[in-house]
C-alpha cells in the first residue's frame, strides 16, 4: 500500500539521479497573485517521469534485474525508464510506435534503452510490449498505475512543501494520474488544508469525466496538442486516490494550452510541452480560486521543435497578435500603397500580403488583399479594421 514513509523511501532513493527543481515566483504571468512554478521541465530528461520510474526499478528483485525491464511509450516515460535502467545496470527494451518522432526515438536511445519500432500506432507498440514481456520475463513499468512510481512521483509533493511550507493550492496536470496521485496523497498527509487541484486537457478529459461520475470512464478516443497526458482511462490505482485526496479537476482547451506555452516561454524563459503547461494554463484562464499561495506544477519540457512552431502561431492568433484581414480593392495603382500606410501608421507590422487579381463574378475589375500582420491585441486589430472601413475599403470574410 501506498504510505509516506514509501514516498520519503523514494525521495532517499531519488538523490542519486533527481534534480531538485527549483520553485520559482512568476509575478509577470500573475502579477495579482503569489504563484510559483515547479520547474519538472528542468528535471533531468525533460519531465518528472524519471523520478517514479527510477524508484519502480530501484524495488525489482535481483531475479527481476537480471532478466531487463520493458516499457511502452512514445515520450517522457520512454526516457525515463531508458535512464532509471541505465543508471541500475539494468536492460531496458522500449517498444515504440514506427511513427514516433525522430527526436524522442533517439532521445530514448541516447539514455541506453533499446528500442523496437512496431508498424502501427500506440495500442500496437503496446501489445508487442506485453508479448515481449510474457515471452521473456522481462517486468514491465507502468507510465503510472503502480504505486511505486505513485511514490515516486509524491517525492514532488515533498519538496513543494519542503520549499513553501504555507502552500495553500497545488495545481497539478493528469493524464493517468500517477503525478497527481503521488503529489496529492503526500500533500494532504502532511497538510491537509492544502488544496490540490488536476488539469486536464478537455480533449482527453478521462480523469476529469471519471471524477464527476465518481467512476472510471473510458474515452473512445482522445485529442490535444497535450500528447503527454491524452489517456485514454484513469488507472485503477491513481483514480481512487484522486477521488479521495483531489479538490477538483478541471479541463483548458488546446488553445488555452498554447497561450500558457507561450507565456511560459516569453515572461520566464521556460519551455515546456503542451502537457507541462496545462497547469499554467488554467490558472492563466481563470478556471481556478488564486487565493492565497500557489504552485504550478509544470511537469515536462520536451515538445518537439517541429510542433512549437504551430503552438507559438496559435497562441499569437488567440491572443490578437497574429491576424489576417483580407480586403476588395479596385485594381488600380496606389491601393496596396493605401492599404499598407494605414496598418503602419497605426503600429502593426505587415509580415506577408496576397494579392488576387481574379475578381470576383460580380465585379470583374475589383481584386482583393491578404494581408498577415503583428498586431499587439484583439483592440488593436479592430482599430486597424475601424481605420480601414473608414476610408472606403469593404472586408471579404472575417479574416483570423
Amino acid at each position: 500500500m501506498l504510505t509516506l514513509d514509501t514516498v520519503y523511501q523514494a525521495s532517499f532513493v531519488l538523490k542519486q539521479v533527481a534534480r531538485l527543481t527549483d520553485l520559482i515566483r512568476a509575478p509577470k504571468m500573475f502579477p495579482d497573485n503569489e504563484v510559483y512554478l515547479k520547474t519538472e521541465n528542468l528535471q533531468i530528461t525533460g519531465s518528472f517521469k524519471v523520478r517514479g520510474a527510477y524508484y519502480k526499478i530501484s524495488k525489482l528483485s535481483d531475479e527481476q534485474k537480471r532478466k531487463g525491464v520493458i516499457a511502452c511509450s512514445a515520450g517522457n516515460h520512454a526516457q525515463g525508464v531508458a535512464l532509471a535502467a541505465s543508471r541500475q545496470g539494468i536492460d531496458s527494451l522500449i517498444c515504440l510506435p514506427e511513427g514516433a518522432p525522430i527526436s524522442k526515438v533517439e532521445a530514448t536511445r541516447s539514455y541506453g534503452a533499446r528500442i523496437e519500432l512496431v508498424k502501427g500506432v500506440y495500442d500496437d507498440a503496446y501489445n508487442r510490449a506485453v508479448e515481449i514481456m510474457k515471452e521473456t520475463g522481462r517486468t514491465m513499468i507502468h507510465p503510472f498505475d503502480d504505486e511505486d512510481v505513485i511514490a515516486g512521483q509524491g517525492s514532488i509533493g515533498l519538496e513543494i512543501l519542503q520549499q513553501l511550507p504555507d502552500v495553500d493550492n497545488i495545481v497539478v496536470p493528469i493524464g493517468g494520474g500517477g503525478l497527481i496521485a503521488g503529489v496529492a496523497f503526500t500533500a494532504k498527509m502532511l497538510k491537509p488544508s492544502v488544496r490540490i487541484y488536476g488539469v486536464q486537457a478537455s480533449g482527453a478529459a478521462s480523469m476529469f469525466n471519471s471524477y464527476e461520475h465518481h467512476k472510471i470512464e473510458e474515452l473512445c478516443s482522445v485529442s490535444t496538442i497535450a500528447d503527454g497526458i491524452a489517456v485514454k482511462c484513469p488507472g485503477s490505482i491513481t483514480f481512487p486516490l484522486v477521488e479521495k485526496y483531489v479538490d477538483d479537476v478541471v479541463t483548458v482547451t488546446d488553445d488555452e494550452i498554447a497561450v500558457a506555452i507561450l507565456d511560459l516561454m516569453e515572461k520566464q524563459k521556460l519551455v515546456s510541452e503542451g502537457a507541462g503547461a496545462v497547469a499554467v494554463a488554467a490558472a492563466l484562464s481563470g478556471k481556478l480560486n488564486l487565493k492565497g499561495k500557489t504552485v504550478l506544477l509544470v511537469s515536462g519540457g520536451n515538445i518537439d521543435v517541429t510542433v512549437l512552431s504551430r503552438v507559438i502561431n496559435r497562441a499569437l492568433i488567440r491572443e490578437g497578435r497574429l491576424a489576417d484581414i483580407t480586403v476588395e480593392l479596385i485594381d488600380k495603382p496606389g491601393q496596396l500603397m493605401d492599404v499598407s500606410s494605414i496598418i503602419a501608421s497605426l503600429g502593426a507590422n505587415v509580415i506577408a500580403v496576397f494579392h488576387d487579381k481574379n475578381g470576383n463574378e460580380k465585379t470583374l475589375n475589383n481584386c482583393t488583399l491578404r494581408v498577415s500582420m503583428e498586431t499587439r491585441d484583439h483592440e488593436h486589430v479592430a482599430e486597424i479594421k475601424k481605420a480601414l472601413s473608414e476610408k472606403g475599403f469593404q472586408f471579404v470574410g472575417e479574416g483570423r
